[in-house]
């Protein structure tokens, strides 16, 4: 038995990094699952890989009309849908001053609009097929603020206030919705232009007690939890996994 038999679940950005191992975590446990990316190559060797229970579908998480097709296509297909993760996001790393205007909203769209946009469109079919899980990815730059990264922590503290909102909102329904706050995690998005200036292992060292990055499967670990009937009474909350880096001021 698997913690998530008979589920039907949806993962965002799910062709590489963080959301491809919440969906192989997920296939392991026993849901049927749809990658959602951009990335159609990366994403469609993932699906292929997995087998018959993962399947690939192309979704640009800014756009209204493709969260609708894709959606319809899930009922269509399956009849359900039980877990939806928000995991799709990127980063654009400059001080506030000097950012272009572009490069902001651009973060904004994806991070932001992205999982409004999923939350929206994705609830109508879970509250049909009975409720579910929905697992907002945030960051620890969504409960305290970090130099050059202003785009990205304002529209992951958004996350937050949207998580909580939404949890409220669609409780009565039978649909918990929380948010997870990864702290530095070894993935693609560490290789954002601008972040190879930043001394990693100084960082570790200095700001993280367990003094190490954490992993995809880690952060998958904790999805996975939140997406199974074991966290069936956690709704509007934020799970940090973060090492200990934000747990206080470390000296030394």
């Amino acid at each position: 038995m698997g913690r998530l038999d008979g589920k039907v679940a949806l993962v965002t950005g799910a062709a590489r990094g963080q959301g491809a191992a919440e969906v192989r975590r997920f296939v392991e446990e026993g849901a049927h699952v749809v990658a959602a990316d951009i990335l159609h190559d990366e994403g469609k060797a993932l699906a292929a890989e997995l087998g018959e229970r993962a399947e690939y579908v192309g979704l640009d998480v800014t756009s209204e009309e493709d969260w609708t097709a894709v959606v319809a296509g899930i009922e269509d297909r399956h009849g359900r849908l039980d877990v939806v993760v928000n995991n799709a996001g990127i980063l654009r790393f400059s001080p506030l001053v000097t950012m272009p205007l572009e490069d902001y909203m651009a973060v904004v769209a994806v991070n932001q609009v992205g999982t409004f946009l999923g939350i929206k469109h994705t609830t109508p079919l879970m509250i049909r097929s009975g409720g579910g899980s929905i697992i907002n990815i945030s960051s620890v730059d969504g409960l305290v603020g970090m130099p050059g990264f202003s785009a990205y922590a304002a529209t992951k503290h958004a996350v937050v206030g949207m998580t909580k909102s939404a949890a409220i909102e669609l409780a009565g329904a039978g649909i918990r919705v929380n948010s997870v706050h990864p702290g530095g995690v070894d993935t693609p998005m560490f290789k954002t232009p601008g972040l190879e200036f930043i001394d990693v292992g100084a960082v570790l060292s200095t700001k993280v007690p367990m003094a190490r990055l954490g992993t995809s499967e880690e952060i998958a670990g904790l999805v996975c939890w939140l997406a199974s009937d074991e966290g069936r009474y956690c709704t509007g909350s934020t799970f940090v996994i973060d090492g200990g880096m934000i747990a206080g001021i470390m000296v030394g």
